[in-house]
């Protein structure tokens, strides 16, 4: 109606599949409908740059001005569906075009054919959303026989989830006892737009144990290296970008291949947002991460993935299987080689008004009275990024560094009434690690809910 030709898909799509289609269309913008990871009354969208990015922050108050001069009641201009596509100004999405996402998706696969078992039991669960169909094509186009999807959440109606959060154990629930069913080894889930994926893993004793985002980006990490070391394949100039808020573990293995491991602040329109100057300077893109389980393993698909995430996963659970091992003895041993560090990233919900002033509180409380020790572990050092840091933009969020290898960081949610901690440290052991980390989040919640 404004004059501006709109391509639409028929029906739903993957997130990631519409970041991809924008600089293959050659678009301004993009815009999904969705909850996202949330239940479905916090359905709103998602809106994407000409970069194929999720849209910066200067892009966005540009936006939110131009909406707010629009009269809700008289300044909406509206056609009709149908003559619009008559007329050339709206053009729907053939199968094509969803074809050319998983062709780029599968075109990412590492070892194939037999390098891998492609017998492997595995369950996979799009929590009632749009992974479904491109998650079940990539898997029979990558040859697997053995998978299963839970039948309950093959269909995008919200049926069977109340908060479809992949990061949360519950969400699992369908997927174990199909799991125990057919004996699989790796459980998969993306969420109901498919771009966040997570995964439990059966340990050693036969238990699934759900792995944090953290943990399956070392997997993504060590897998994407490891293979490119063995095919030849590492570029000169490599590099790998994470949040400031995601383990630091992962730096230390890409360095360990002499990648190199640039940071960026939450959200992938900051991870992602960071390839094009980085692609001007030499580097060649390998693999963008944080910890809230999204992975981004394309330069082409500007934006975390769920599908092409799930099927390296599956790659490399098919190809350890191949080795006599699993993605649990792959993690262990990843602690073997790089150290035994341990995660955790808890959050206080603090919803309404009060909650969010309450948060702010919090905040400002924390900054006027930093720590010099913690659980008896003395601060070397804090960096604060309200006005930004390095190369690295103005945002809320306080990073403090301990002297026995550990870090924690704090920051407000930017999507949901939460404030968000995230604790790390690197030990002798796993066990002691784990203990460290949590003798320290305990001295840190403390703190926090002293504070009205």
């Amino acid at each position: 109606a404004n004059g501006i030709k709109t391509y639409v898909f028929p029906d739903l799509r993957p997130t990631p599949e519409l970041a991809f289609m924008i600089r293959k269309l050659g678009t301004t913008s993009g815009i999904n409908i969705t909850a996202s990871h949330n239940p479905k009354e916090y359905n709103g969208y998602k809106a994407y740059w000409s970069d194929g990015c999720q849209v910066s922050s200067t892009v966005a108050d540009g936006m939110e001005e131009r909406i707010n001069a629009v009269d809700i009641w008289n300044g909406i201009k509206k056609s009709d569906f149908n003559e619009g596509v008559a007329s050339g100004k709206i053009v729907v999405l053939s199968e094509e075009y969803d074809r050319a996402y998983l062709d780029l998706v599968e075109s990412l696969a590492i070892h194939s054919g037999d390098e891998i078992d492609l017998d492997i039991p595995l369950v996979y669960t799009p929590l009632n959303g749009a992974g479904s169909i491109p998650f079940a094509t990539m898997m029979k186009d990558r040859g697997f026989t053995n998978w299963h999807i839970v039948p309950e959440q093959k269909d995008p109606d919200f049926s069977t989830v109340g908060y479809p959060n992949p990061e949360s154990p519950a969400a699992f629930k369908m997927s174990e006892e199909l799991g125990k069913k057919v004996g699989a080894e790796l459980l998969m889930a993306t969420d109901p737009d498919s771009d966040r994926f997570a995964i439990e893993l059966r340990d050693d004793d036969g238990n699934y144990i759900p792995l944090n985002g953290n943990q399956t980006g070392y997997l993504l990490v060590n897998y994407i290296l490891e293979g490119h070391k063995s095919a030849g394949t590492l570029p000169k100039k490599g590099v790998m970008i994470k949040s400031i808020v995601t383990s630091t573990m992962s730096t230390v293995m890409a360095n360990a291949y002499g990648v190199e491991m640039y940071e960026a602040l939450t959200g992938f329109k900051n991870i992602c947002g960071r390839i094009p100057a980085l692609l001007e300077q030499g580097y060649t893109y390998l693999f963008g991460y944080e910890e809230s389980v999204g992975y981004a393993a394309s330069v082409d698909i500007r934006d975390k993935d769920g599908i092409s995430a799930g099927m390296l996963v599956a790659e490399a659970a098919a190809y350890y299987r191949k080795q006599g091992k699993t993605l649990w003895n792959v993690l262990q041993e990843l602690y073997e080689k790089y150290g035994f560090y341990a995660e955790d990233e808890p959050n206080l919900v603090l919803e309404g008004i009060a909650g969010a002033e309450r948060i702010k509180r919090m905040m400002v409380s924390i900054r006027n009275n930093l720590p010099t020790e913690v659980a008896g572990y003395k601060v070397e050092k804090v960096i604060d990024y309200l006005h930004g840091y390095e190369d690295i933009p103005a945002s809320n969020v306080l990073r403090f560094y301990l002297d026995n290898d550990s870090w924690f960081a704090v920051r407000p949610s930017g999507t949901e009434p939460k404030i968000k901690f995230y604790f790390y440290t690197k030990q002798a052991s796993r066990k002691e690690a784990l203990e460290v980390n949590a003798k320290i989040k305990e001295a840190v919640l403390e703190i926090v809910n002293a504070i009205e």
